[in-house]
């Protein structure tokens, strides 16, 4: 009896594993193929829900993500057309749109993004090999912003007609880079140039000509300077000359009306009493030229004695 129950139970947890591994479920953002033994069977499952298979290990489910994924391309130095190098970093957006292909060309997505990647970097050395510089950096026609800077440099080397431009390049890399992944299974949606930058022995080159540019700037900013400078100070002292010149001019001429109102009033007041006026200027004469420690010598018919006498 006993024997009969631990078998029975037995049957039931064997049957409950059984039907365990039977069912899985499939969230909106994925997709399944699954595998006997290996090898696929039957379409992709892309419906979100709760699905039935073939208890493990005969069926084995294999999920693949349906969303955009990201692909970032490592930089890689390149020759363009006119032999200059430059590194190129790349990315781009795929999905998988056909899971079994997908699942028998790379099995998972660490492998597909390794193809991807050997496909990507291929087309893009063609493309960038293909024109020149001045075509991948700039997608137009567009005239220059020119500064002060740019002033020097154009004058050495003027830009080329842009034919292509930019955006036809990563078209181009879109377009072939697309027709070889297709035959794994998946879609690519946009390859885009994420930076361009000279190498290292090229961009010290650039930097050291945007320098003496900047120096030659400078040096012509500051003579400038200096020249306005000394205009500046040369219209001052002209200015200031001018202004003293015109306020002694004014002065002496207050100077002389004063003079000659004063003399007028003077000439007035003696006209009215021509003798008091000589007395007055005689005794500040003696105030200001006698005093204690002072003797003179003068003779009885000398003017300056004339009015001591009278008053005696």
């Amino acid at each position: 009896m006993n024997a009969t129950r631990a078998l029975f139970s037995l049957v039931l947890l064997l049957a409950a594993i059984l039907f365990a591994t039977s069912l899985y479920t499939l969230n909106e953002t994925e997709q399944v193929i699954i595998t006997q033994f290996g090898e696929p069977v039957g379409d992709a499952v892309t419906q979100a829900g709760l699905h039935f298979k073939l208890p493990w290990p005969i069926h084995e489910v294999h999920r693949f993500d349906k969303r955009w994924l990201p692909w970032d391309g490592d930089a890689n130095q390149i020759p363009t057309k006119d032999k200059k190098f430059i590194w190129v970093d790349t990315y781009a957006r795929w999905r998988i749109e056909d899971p079994l292909q997908f699942f028998v060309s790379v099995t998972n997505e660490r492998q597909a993004q390794s193809r991807i990647d050997d496909i990507i970097d291929g087309q893009t050395r063609n493309a960038v090999a293909s024109f020149d510089l001045i075509e991948i950096v700039r997608a137009t026609d567009r005239e220059f912003a020119v500064t002060e800077v740019l002033v020097g440099m154009l004058e050495q080397e003027a830009p080329t007609q842009i034919e292509s431009g930019r955006d036809e390049i990563t078209r181009r890399i879109l377009a072939s880079s697309s027709a070889a992944v297709r035959t794994l299974g998946i879609e690519l949606v946009d390859v885009q140039f994420k930076r361009i930058n000279y190498t290292e022995e090229v961009r010290e080159s650039v930097y050291q000509r945007m320098i003496s540019e900047r120096k030659r700037i400078a040096e012509r900013s500051r003579s400038e300077g200096l020249g306005r400078s000394a205009e500046i100070r040369g219209q001052k002292d002209r200015d200031l000359q001018r202004i003293e010149s015109e306020a002694f001019r004014t002065a002496e001429e207050t100077r002389g009306v004063a003079d000659a109102e004063a003399i007028r009033i003077y000439a007035r007041a003696y006209s009215k009493d021509p003798d008091f006026y000589q007395f007055l200027k005689t005794l500040e004469t003696y105030r200001t030229s006698l005093d204690k420690d002072v003797t003179l010598l003068l003779s009885s018919s000398s003017e300056f004695f004339s009015f001591l006498n009278k008053s005696q």
